[in-house]
């Protein structure tokens, strides 16, 4: 029995031994045909590369061969264009040269023929003097005789015969003369009439007369509280910057702004409006209202002149002038709106000129400018007449304008129709009732006078006259004077205004110097 299981168990035995080298030969001719097929299809592989290879450098050269192709197509164009562009210009040059040596000739030939002209007119000029000194002498031997037979000079001859004319023509002159100067006579005082008649009856304008004052209206009385400020501090804010004389009385609802300049006392008007609908009423508010409405009021005044020029029919006007007949609108002489007076003058102008034969255009565009250096005067010294000439020519004007502007006060005489009828239309508009008043006019210029010798000082940045001319507020420049300086400033300005200038009473001068000190806290 164990022999049996000894025997089983060596066959078992021998079979597992025979089975492992079975399998590891079966497994080692298997690991040799991968290996195989690894080999084979790494050559095929090898073979495609090659293959691929190949056709990469085949169709690199082909490439090489297209681009050399293009390459040299396009030289060969560019070389012939080159070449037809160069034969193009040698041609043009060929001809130019031929030209030009035509040209050269004909010049050469004229030149020529000139001197040849010279020379001919030059001889007959010889010959003319010639003939012309043998007819003087034939003359004066003709005088001779004529004096022999007739027994006097050739001059008192020609006395005698000039003093028969004139006896002969003496009665028919002084009769022409006399028929047309009773016929001038007749008919000037009547076409005058008429056509004084024709302009005032085709344009009646609106008149206002300029006040001093303008009032604003309050919604209570506890605002002018607000306005005056603690310790006045708003209300001298206010004076300061708008120029204006603030009056705050027992009036219900109102306070009063006071000042010969109509601009300074519209603005003033307008910020303080502003500042009382706004209810926020102090020194830094009301700088910030301030420069806000002065850059409304200079978009508004040149709006409104390019309205004015527009509905009058100009065209072609400096902006410039443009803006200062809007700013007419806040100039008076005499009390008269000058803005309204220079629209009357226009109108009328354009009116008498058309009536005369003139250019009524050309006389409104000359009639709308004749007065604009008014709205120079109050920034700039000199007459009105001056300083509206001088900007007009500046600004491309043409004479007739120039020649208007200075024959309206008679620096000049009108030399056309239309300053004419510029002058005779600035007459009657000054000149109709109520359309003046002299004592605004001289008092307007005082103040002005005052103003300017205020400015005029070194270190003043502003002046303001105000309380009706009797007071002038100076602002100097805090960095330039000191305390001490801004005394004797006051002190000049006050010296020259009794020099220079006629009032009545007293003008109190106050020099005010204010140093700003600014802080920025980050």
């Amino acid at each position: 029995m164990i022999n049996e299981i000894l025997l089983a168990g060596g066959g078992l035995a021998i079979g597992g031994v025979v089975a492992f080298f079975t399998s590891k030969k079966i497994n080692s001719a298997n690991a040799n045909i991968y290996v195989e097929q690894a080999k084979a299809k790494a050559k095929a592989i090898e073979h495609e590369a090659e293959l691929a290879l190949h056709d990469s450098k085949i169709k690199v050269k082909e490439l090489e061969l297209g681009l050399k192709d293009r390459y040299e197509k396009k030289e060969e164009k560019l070389l012939d264009d080159y070449t037809r562009k160069l034969d193009e210009l040698s041609k043009k040059e060929r001809e130019l040269n031929e030209l030009f040596k035509d040209e050269l000739k004909s010049i050469t030939l004229e030149k020529d023929e000139l001197k040849k002209h010279k020379n001919e007119l030059k001889t007959q000029e010889d010959e003319l003097k010639s003939i012309e000194d043998e007819y003087t002498v034939k003359i004066a031997e003709a005088d001779k005789l004529i004096e022999k037979a007739s027994g006097m000079t050739k001059d008192e001859a020609k006395e005698i015969v000039l003093k028969r004319v004139e006896e002969d023509s003496r009665a028919d002159i002084a009769h022409i003369v006399r028929k047309y100067e009773a016929e001038a006579k007749k008919n000037a005082k009547k076409n005058a009439n008429y056509i004084l008649a024709q302009a005032t009856s085709r344009f009646a304008g609106d008149y206002s007369a300029e006040r001093l004052i303008n009032t604003v209206n309050l919604p209570s009385d506890e605002l002018k509280g607000r306005i005056i400020g603690k310790e006045g501090r708003n209300i001298k804010s206010l004076e300061m910057l708008l120029g204006v004389d603030i009056i705050i009385d027992d009036t219900p609802n109102v306070i009063i702004l006071s000042s010969f300049n109509l601009y300074r006392r519209a603005v003033a008007t307008k910020v303080i409006g502003e500042l009382v609908a706004d209810g926020r009423i102090q020194p830094a508010r009301i700088e910030e209202i301030f420069k806000k409405v002065t850059k409304e009021f200079e978009d508004t005044i040149l709006q409104e002149g390019e309205d004015i020029i527009f509905d009058m029919g100009i065209t072609n006007m400096h902006p410039e002038l443009v803006k200062l007949i809007g700013k007419l609108k806040f100039r008076a002489s005499y009390g008269q709106n000058a803005l309204g007076h220079s629209l009357e003058v226009s109108h009328l102008a354009g009116v008498i000129a058309a009536e005369c034969g003139g250019d009524a255009k050309l006389a409104k565009r000359a009639g709308i400018l004749h007065d604009i250096g008014k709205a120079l005067t109050h920034d700039f010294s000199g007459s009105h007449v001056d300083l509206g000439a001088e900007v007009c020519k500046r600004y491309g004007e043409c004479d007739v304008v120039l020649n208007g502007i200075f024959a309206h006060h008679g620096h000049a005489d009108a030399t056309s129709v239309e300053s004419a009828a510029v002058c005779a239309a600035d007459t009657l508009s000054a000149a109709r009732p109520g359309a003046r008043r002299e004592v605004l006019e001289a008092f307007l210029k005082r103040v002005e006078d005052i103003e300017k010798i205020a400015t005029s000082k070194k270190g003043v940045r502003q002046a303001y006259a105000i309380n009706a001319g009797r007071e002038i507020r100076v602002i100097i420049n805090a960095k330039l004077i000191n305390d001490d300086e801004a005394v004797l400033v006051a002190k000049e300005i006050a010296k020259e205004i009794e020099e220079k200038v006629q009032y009545p009473g007293e003008i109190k001068v106050n020099v005010i110097r204010e140093l700003r000190a600014v802080g920025v806290a980050r």
